[in-house]
Protein backbone atom coordinates (compact mmCIF):
# COMPACT_ATOMS: atom_id res chain seq x y z
CA UNK A 1 0.00 0.00 0.00
CA UNK A 2 2.66 2.39 0.99
CA UNK A 3 4.49 1.54 -2.07
CA UNK A 4 1.64 2.41 -4.63
CA UNK A 5 1.00 5.98 -2.69
CA UNK A 6 4.82 6.55 -3.17
CA UNK A 7 3.84 5.57 -7.16
CA UNK A 8 1.62 7.69 -7.03
CA UNK A 9 2.86 11.31 -5.41
CA UNK A 10 6.00 10.53 -7.39
CA UNK A 11 3.86 10.66 -11.05
CA UNK A 12 2.18 13.78 -9.35
CA UNK A 13 4.79 15.76 -8.57
CA UNK A 14 6.80 14.66 -12.44
CA UNK A 15 3.35 15.80 -14.05
CA UNK A 16 3.33 19.13 -11.63
CA UNK A 17 7.12 19.63 -12.92
CA UNK A 18 6.29 18.98 -16.34
CA UNK A 19 3.31 21.51 -16.46
CA UNK A 20 5.48 24.40 -14.72
CA UNK A 21 8.81 23.68 -17.07
CA UNK A 22 6.12 24.46 -19.84
CA UNK A 23 4.84 27.16 -18.43
CA UNK A 24 7.93 28.59 -17.72
CA UNK A 25 9.25 28.02 -21.42
CA UNK A 26 6.02 29.55 -22.90
CA UNK A 27 7.11 32.61 -20.64
CA UNK A 28 10.87 32.43 -21.56
CA UNK A 29 9.95 32.71 -25.51
CA UNK A 30 7.05 35.47 -25.12
CA UNK A 31 4.30 33.10 -25.20
CA UNK A 32 2.61 34.95 -22.57
CA UNK A 33 -1.06 34.14 -23.56
CA UNK A 34 -0.09 30.08 -23.51
CA UNK A 35 1.40 30.88 -20.56
CA UNK A 36 -1.36 32.68 -18.64
CA UNK A 37 -3.94 30.13 -19.71
CA UNK A 38 -2.07 27.30 -18.67
CA UNK A 39 -1.27 28.70 -15.18
CA UNK A 40 -5.23 29.52 -15.16
CA UNK A 41 -6.17 26.22 -16.04
CA UNK A 42 -4.44 24.33 -12.74
CA UNK A 43 -5.69 26.99 -10.31
CA UNK A 44 -9.20 27.09 -10.99
CA UNK A 45 -8.92 23.12 -10.03
CA UNK A 46 -7.93 24.30 -6.26
CA UNK A 47 -5.96 27.88 -5.76
CA UNK A 48 -5.27 27.19 -2.29
CA UNK A 49 -3.54 24.00 -3.26
CA UNK A 50 0.25 24.33 -1.60
CA UNK A 51 1.63 22.77 -5.18
CA UNK A 52 -0.17 25.23 -6.99
CA UNK A 53 1.41 28.09 -5.51
CA UNK A 54 4.33 28.46 -8.48
CA UNK A 55 1.69 28.50 -11.01
CA UNK A 56 0.52 31.85 -8.87
CA UNK A 57 4.25 33.49 -9.48
CA UNK A 58 4.19 31.94 -12.98
CA UNK A 59 0.87 33.67 -14.19
CA UNK A 60 2.19 37.00 -11.93
CA UNK A 61 5.41 37.36 -14.18
CA UNK A 62 3.79 36.63 -17.84
CA UNK A 63 0.94 39.01 -17.20
CA UNK A 64 3.26 41.51 -15.90
CA UNK A 65 5.17 40.96 -19.41
CA UNK A 66 2.44 40.78 -21.55
CA UNK A 67 0.91 44.12 -20.41
CA UNK A 68 3.75 46.03 -20.45
CA UNK A 69 4.95 44.17 -24.19
CA UNK A 70 1.56 45.35 -24.88
CA UNK A 71 1.78 48.86 -24.25
CA UNK A 72 4.87 49.25 -25.88
CA UNK A 73 3.48 48.11 -29.17
CA UNK A 74 0.57 50.64 -28.66
CA UNK A 75 2.80 53.45 -28.28
CA UNK A 76 4.69 52.86 -31.57
CA UNK A 77 1.92 52.22 -33.41
CA UNK A 78 0.46 55.31 -32.54
CA UNK A 79 3.54 57.35 -32.73
CA UNK A 80 3.89 55.55 -36.47
CA UNK A 81 0.47 56.63 -36.89
CA UNK A 82 -0.66 54.27 -40.06
CA UNK A 83 -3.97 53.73 -40.47
CA UNK A 84 -3.48 50.57 -41.42
CA UNK A 85 -2.26 49.67 -37.68
CA UNK A 86 -5.69 50.33 -35.96
CA UNK A 87 -6.86 47.77 -36.21
CA UNK A 88 -3.82 45.85 -34.77
CA UNK A 89 -4.30 48.85 -31.83
CA UNK A 90 -8.20 47.62 -31.42
CA UNK A 91 -6.62 44.04 -31.37
CA UNK A 92 -4.62 44.54 -28.77
CA UNK A 93 -6.59 46.39 -26.51
CA UNK A 94 -9.14 43.87 -26.65
CA UNK A 95 -6.48 41.25 -25.78
CA UNK A 96 -5.24 43.65 -22.10
CA UNK A 97 -9.37 43.47 -21.74
CA UNK A 98 -10.08 40.03 -22.19
CA UNK A 99 -6.84 38.69 -19.94
CA UNK A 100 -7.97 40.53 -16.63
CA UNK A 101 -11.27 39.13 -17.24
CA UNK A 102 -10.00 35.53 -17.11
CA UNK A 103 -8.45 36.05 -14.45
CA UNK A 104 -10.73 38.20 -11.92
CA UNK A 105 -12.66 35.40 -11.11
CA UNK A 106 -9.89 33.86 -9.49
CA UNK A 107 -8.76 36.95 -7.29
CA UNK A 108 -7.50 36.85 -4.37
CA UNK A 109 -4.57 34.72 -5.37
CA UNK A 110 -2.89 34.43 -1.68
CA UNK A 111 1.29 34.13 -1.70
CA UNK A 112 1.55 31.97 0.80
CA UNK A 113 5.36 32.21 1.54
CA UNK A 114 5.21 35.97 1.21
CA UNK A 115 2.23 36.58 2.88
CA UNK A 116 0.69 38.40 0.26
CA UNK A 117 -1.90 38.92 -2.44
CA UNK A 118 -0.72 38.43 -6.15
CA UNK A 119 -0.53 41.58 -7.99
CA UNK A 120 -1.89 42.94 -10.63
CA UNK A 121 -1.98 45.83 -12.07
CA UNK A 122 -5.16 46.18 -13.51
CA UNK A 123 -7.17 49.29 -15.53
CA UNK A 124 -10.20 50.16 -16.60
CA UNK A 125 -10.15 49.63 -21.02
CA UNK A 126 -13.79 50.90 -21.72
CA UNK A 127 -12.56 54.24 -23.13
CA UNK A 128 -9.38 52.89 -25.11
CA UNK A 129 -11.80 50.31 -26.49
CA UNK A 130 -14.55 52.59 -27.49
CA UNK A 131 -12.08 55.00 -29.04
CA UNK A 132 -10.01 52.60 -30.46
CA UNK A 133 -13.38 50.64 -32.24
CA UNK A 134 -14.11 54.29 -32.78
CA UNK A 135 -11.14 55.17 -35.08
CA UNK A 136 -11.26 51.57 -36.73
CA UNK A 137 -14.02 51.69 -38.10
CA UNK A 138 -14.05 55.08 -39.37
CA UNK A 139 -11.23 54.51 -41.32
CA UNK A 140 -12.92 50.67 -42.85
CA UNK A 141 -15.75 52.59 -43.64
CA UNK A 142 -13.96 54.97 -45.46
CA UNK A 143 -12.00 52.78 -47.39
CA UNK A 144 -14.40 50.90 -48.32
CA UNK A 145 -16.55 53.91 -49.43
CA UNK A 146 -13.47 54.81 -51.49
CA UNK A 147 -13.21 51.25 -52.90
CA UNK A 148 -16.14 51.02 -53.94
CA UNK A 149 -16.36 54.17 -55.93
CA UNK A 150 -12.90 53.98 -57.52
CA UNK A 151 -11.90 50.67 -58.18
CA UNK A 152 -12.67 48.32 -61.25
CA UNK A 153 -11.40 45.60 -59.81
CA UNK A 154 -13.27 42.14 -58.38
CA UNK A 155 -10.64 41.78 -55.87
CA UNK A 156 -10.84 44.85 -54.39
CA UNK A 157 -14.53 44.54 -53.75
CA UNK A 158 -14.27 41.63 -52.18
CA UNK A 159 -11.41 43.16 -49.63
CA UNK A 160 -13.53 45.92 -49.19
CA UNK A 161 -16.46 43.27 -48.50
CA UNK A 162 -14.21 41.45 -46.14
CA UNK A 163 -13.61 44.41 -43.92
CA UNK A 164 -17.02 45.70 -44.24
CA UNK A 165 -18.11 42.06 -42.36
CA UNK A 166 -15.61 42.17 -39.82
CA UNK A 167 -16.83 45.86 -39.10
CA UNK A 168 -19.89 45.14 -38.72
CA UNK A 169 -18.71 42.15 -36.31
CA UNK A 170 -16.86 44.95 -34.37
CA UNK A 171 -19.61 47.54 -34.60
CA UNK A 172 -23.15 46.09 -35.77
CA UNK A 173 -24.67 48.27 -38.95
CA UNK A 174 -22.15 51.34 -38.27
CA UNK A 175 -23.58 53.63 -40.18
CA UNK A 176 -25.50 51.39 -42.68
CA UNK A 177 -22.71 49.10 -42.67
CA UNK A 178 -24.74 46.53 -44.23
CA UNK A 179 -26.28 48.23 -47.21
CA UNK A 180 -22.50 48.34 -48.38
CA UNK A 181 -21.59 44.63 -47.52
CA UNK A 182 -24.55 44.20 -50.22
CA UNK A 183 -22.82 46.48 -52.96
CA UNK A 184 -19.49 44.99 -52.20
CA UNK A 185 -20.54 41.84 -52.59
CA UNK A 186 -22.54 42.23 -55.44
CA UNK A 187 -19.57 44.08 -57.49
CA UNK A 188 -17.03 41.17 -56.29
CA UNK A 189 -18.94 38.58 -57.92
CA UNK A 190 -18.09 36.69 -61.25
CA UNK A 191 -21.23 36.44 -62.82
CA UNK A 192 -21.22 33.46 -65.68
CA UNK A 193 -23.33 32.60 -68.79
CA UNK A 194 -23.53 28.41 -69.56
CA UNK A 195 -24.75 27.88 -72.68
CA UNK A 196 -24.47 25.31 -74.84
CA UNK A 197 -23.79 24.71 -78.71
CA UNK A 198 -24.77 21.22 -80.24
CA UNK A 199 -22.38 20.73 -83.33
CA UNK A 200 -22.88 16.37 -83.75
CA UNK A 201 -25.52 16.89 -86.55
CA UNK A 202 -27.81 15.10 -84.24
CA UNK A 203 -31.08 16.10 -82.25
CA UNK A 204 -30.30 16.29 -78.38
CA UNK A 205 -33.16 15.67 -76.49
CA UNK A 206 -34.46 18.57 -75.14
CA UNK A 207 -34.35 17.62 -71.52
CA UNK A 208 -30.89 16.67 -71.51
CA UNK A 209 -30.00 20.22 -72.38
CA UNK A 210 -32.30 21.76 -70.09
CA UNK A 211 -30.53 19.02 -67.26
CA UNK A 212 -26.83 20.28 -68.30
CA UNK A 213 -27.75 23.95 -68.17
CA UNK A 214 -29.88 23.31 -64.71
CA UNK A 215 -26.82 24.89 -62.97
CA UNK A 216 -29.44 24.75 -59.68
CA UNK A 217 -28.30 21.09 -59.43
CA UNK A 218 -24.51 21.60 -59.85
CA UNK A 219 -24.56 23.85 -56.65
CA UNK A 220 -22.05 25.28 -57.76
CA UNK A 221 -22.65 29.09 -56.74
CA UNK A 222 -20.76 30.39 -54.04
CA UNK A 223 -20.42 33.44 -52.78
CA UNK A 224 -18.57 35.17 -55.68
CA UNK A 225 -19.43 32.79 -58.70
CA UNK A 226 -23.37 32.98 -59.99
CA UNK A 227 -23.81 31.08 -63.00
CA UNK A 228 -27.16 31.76 -65.46
CA UNK A 229 -28.41 29.81 -68.16
CA UNK A 230 -30.40 32.39 -69.26
CA UNK A 231 -28.97 35.75 -70.02
CA UNK A 232 -30.55 38.68 -67.76
CA UNK A 233 -31.57 41.75 -68.86
CA UNK A 234 -28.90 44.66 -67.62
CA UNK A 235 -26.50 41.88 -66.25
CA UNK A 236 -22.63 42.44 -67.34
CA UNK A 237 -21.27 39.22 -67.60
CA UNK A 238 -17.83 38.28 -66.48
CA UNK A 239 -17.31 34.99 -68.03
CA UNK A 240 -19.31 32.52 -70.76
CA UNK A 241 -18.96 29.08 -70.36
CA UNK A 242 -19.74 26.99 -73.41
CA UNK A 243 -20.69 23.33 -73.57
CA UNK A 244 -19.62 22.09 -77.17
CA UNK A 245 -20.90 18.83 -78.03
CA UNK A 246 -19.13 17.99 -80.99
CA UNK A 247 -19.87 14.37 -81.54
CA UNK A 248 -21.93 11.20 -80.95
CA UNK A 249 -21.42 7.82 -81.27
CA UNK A 250 -23.84 4.86 -80.92
CA UNK A 251 -23.15 1.75 -81.44
CA UNK A 252 -25.37 -0.88 -83.28
CA UNK A 253 -27.95 -3.03 -81.54
CA UNK A 254 -26.59 -6.22 -81.10
CA UNK A 255 -27.11 -9.55 -79.32
CA UNK A 256 -24.69 -11.43 -78.51
CA UNK A 257 -25.19 -15.83 -78.02
CA UNK A 258 -22.84 -17.52 -75.78
CA UNK A 259 -23.62 -21.70 -75.67
CA UNK A 260 -22.33 -22.85 -72.20
CA UNK A 261 -22.54 -27.00 -71.40
CA UNK A 262 -22.46 -27.81 -67.93
CA UNK A 263 -22.05 -31.10 -66.28
CA UNK A 264 -22.62 -32.41 -62.64
CA UNK A 265 -22.23 -35.22 -60.41
CA UNK A 266 -25.37 -36.33 -58.48
CA UNK A 267 -26.27 -38.73 -56.18
CA UNK A 268 -28.76 -41.53 -57.88
CA UNK A 269 -29.57 -44.27 -54.91
CA UNK A 270 -26.74 -46.67 -54.18
CA UNK A 271 -24.72 -49.92 -55.14
CA UNK A 272 -22.58 -53.12 -53.56
CA UNK A 273 -18.84 -52.26 -53.28
CA UNK A 274 -17.07 -54.25 -55.62
CA UNK A 275 -13.21 -55.16 -55.78
CA UNK A 276 -11.13 -55.29 -58.65
CA UNK A 277 -11.58 -59.28 -59.60
CA UNK A 278 -15.70 -57.84 -59.43
CA UNK A 279 -16.09 -59.29 -55.71
CA UNK A 280 -18.47 -57.78 -53.49
CA UNK A 281 -16.31 -56.39 -50.55
CA UNK A 282 -17.05 -56.63 -46.97
CA UNK A 283 -16.63 -55.17 -43.61
CA UNK A 284 -15.37 -56.63 -40.58
CA UNK A 285 -18.79 -57.95 -39.43
CA UNK A 286 -18.58 -59.85 -42.89
CA UNK A 287 -21.43 -57.60 -44.45
CA UNK A 288 -21.62 -56.30 -47.71
CA UNK A 289 -20.17 -52.49 -48.22
CA UNK A 290 -22.66 -50.42 -49.71
CA UNK A 291 -21.54 -47.05 -51.69
CA UNK A 292 -23.56 -43.72 -52.94
CA UNK A 293 -23.80 -44.60 -56.66
CA UNK A 294 -23.23 -41.30 -58.76
CA UNK A 295 -24.53 -40.11 -62.36
CA UNK A 296 -23.78 -37.58 -64.41
CA UNK A 297 -26.31 -35.10 -65.30
CA UNK A 298 -26.00 -32.49 -68.16
CA UNK A 299 -27.56 -29.39 -69.16
CA UNK A 300 -27.00 -26.86 -72.36
CA UNK A 301 -27.34 -23.43 -71.72
CA UNK A 302 -27.70 -20.96 -74.25
CA UNK A 303 -26.24 -17.30 -72.85
CA UNK A 304 -28.19 -13.66 -74.53
CA UNK A 305 -26.36 -10.49 -74.02
CA UNK A 306 -27.83 -7.62 -75.34
CA UNK A 307 -25.64 -4.66 -75.72
CA UNK A 308 -25.47 -1.21 -77.23
CA UNK A 309 -23.74 1.92 -76.20
CA UNK A 310 -23.50 5.73 -77.03
CA UNK A 311 -20.27 8.45 -76.12
CA UNK A 312 -21.02 11.90 -76.34
CA UNK A 313 -17.85 14.18 -77.20
CA UNK A 314 -17.35 17.41 -76.34
CA UNK A 315 -15.43 20.68 -74.54
CA UNK A 316 -15.58 23.13 -71.88
CA UNK A 317 -14.47 26.51 -73.01
CA UNK A 318 -13.94 29.23 -70.55
CA UNK A 319 -14.34 32.90 -72.47
CA UNK A 320 -13.18 35.72 -70.32
CA UNK A 321 -15.32 38.97 -71.39
CA UNK A 322 -13.43 41.56 -70.06
CA UNK A 323 -10.33 40.44 -72.47
CA UNK A 324 -12.17 38.78 -75.24
CA UNK A 325 -10.30 35.84 -75.01
CA UNK A 326 -10.32 32.23 -74.65
CA UNK A 327 -8.88 31.49 -71.63
CA UNK A 328 -9.04 27.62 -71.51
CA UNK A 329 -10.36 24.16 -73.20
CA UNK A 330 -11.24 21.23 -71.60
CA UNK A 331 -12.29 18.14 -73.14
CA UNK A 332 -14.83 15.59 -71.82
CA UNK A 333 -16.48 12.46 -73.23
CA UNK A 334 -19.44 10.52 -71.32
CA UNK A 335 -20.13 6.96 -72.07
CA UNK A 336 -23.62 5.35 -71.29
CA UNK A 337 -23.94 1.53 -72.13
CA UNK A 338 -27.17 -0.80 -71.93
CA UNK A 339 -26.20 -4.41 -71.41
CA UNK A 340 -28.68 -7.12 -70.31
CA UNK A 341 -28.37 -10.82 -70.00
CA UNK A 342 -30.62 -13.61 -70.53
CA UNK A 343 -30.97 -17.35 -70.77
CA UNK A 344 -32.51 -20.43 -72.12
CA UNK A 345 -31.65 -23.96 -71.56
CA UNK A 346 -32.25 -27.75 -72.48
CA UNK A 347 -31.30 -30.48 -70.47
CA UNK A 348 -31.42 -31.28 -66.55
CA UNK A 349 -31.72 -27.86 -65.29
CA UNK A 350 -30.28 -29.67 -61.53
CA UNK A 351 -26.72 -29.16 -63.67
CA UNK A 352 -26.90 -25.02 -64.33
CA UNK A 353 -24.63 -23.04 -61.71
CA UNK A 354 -25.63 -20.59 -59.37
CA UNK A 355 -25.13 -17.37 -61.76
CA UNK A 356 -26.14 -19.08 -65.27
CA UNK A 357 -29.63 -20.10 -63.44
CA UNK A 358 -30.30 -16.49 -62.54
CA UNK A 359 -30.29 -15.75 -66.38
CA UNK A 360 -33.18 -17.47 -66.66
CA UNK A 361 -35.38 -15.99 -64.88
CA UNK A 362 -34.87 -13.09 -67.52
CA UNK A 363 -35.99 -12.23 -71.53
CA UNK A 364 -35.56 -10.55 -74.22
CA UNK A 365 -36.26 -6.93 -73.49
CA UNK A 366 -36.67 -4.05 -76.28
CA UNK A 367 -33.33 -2.14 -76.92
CA UNK A 368 -33.73 1.93 -75.39
CA UNK A 369 -33.99 4.05 -78.31
CA UNK A 370 -31.24 6.46 -79.30
CA UNK A 371 -32.57 9.59 -77.44
CA UNK A 372 -33.06 7.57 -74.79
CA UNK A 373 -29.36 6.43 -74.48
CA UNK A 374 -28.18 10.19 -75.65
CA UNK A 375 -30.35 11.43 -72.44
CA UNK A 376 -29.03 7.92 -70.14
CA UNK A 377 -25.57 9.52 -70.62
CA UNK A 378 -26.13 13.55 -69.23
CA UNK A 379 -25.64 12.29 -65.75
CA UNK A 380 -22.34 11.04 -66.42
CA UNK A 381 -21.62 14.19 -68.49
CA UNK A 382 -23.14 16.85 -65.90
CA UNK A 383 -21.11 14.77 -63.35
CA UNK A 384 -17.43 15.53 -65.75
CA UNK A 385 -18.51 19.39 -66.28
CA UNK A 386 -18.89 19.62 -62.63
CA UNK A 387 -15.71 18.52 -61.77
CA UNK A 388 -13.70 20.85 -64.15
CA UNK A 389 -15.78 23.87 -63.22
CA UNK A 390 -15.14 23.00 -59.45
CA UNK A 391 -11.35 22.17 -60.32
CA UNK A 392 -11.07 25.21 -62.11
CA UNK A 393 -12.81 28.20 -60.20
CA UNK A 394 -13.31 31.49 -62.07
Amino acid sequence: MKQKLLIILISVLAINCSGVKNIQEAINYGNYDQAIETSLKHLRNNKIKKSNQTYIFLLEEAFQKVTERDFNKIKFLKNDGNKESLENIYTIYTNLNRRQELIKPLLPLRILKKGRNAQFNFRDYSNDLINSKEELSEYLLEKAKNTLSESVYKIDFRNAYNDLIYLDEINPNYKNTRVLIDEAHFKGINFVFVYMKNKTNMVIPMRLEEDLLNFDTYRLNNLWTVFHNKKQSKQLYDFELELNLREILISPEQVREKIIVEEKQVKDGWKYLIDTNGNAVKDSLGKTIKVDNFKTIRSKVTKFTQFKSTQVVGQVKYVDLTTKQLVQVFPIASEFVFEHNYATYSGDKNAINKQNLGYLKYKYVPFPSNEQMIYDSGEDLKNKIKSIISNNNF
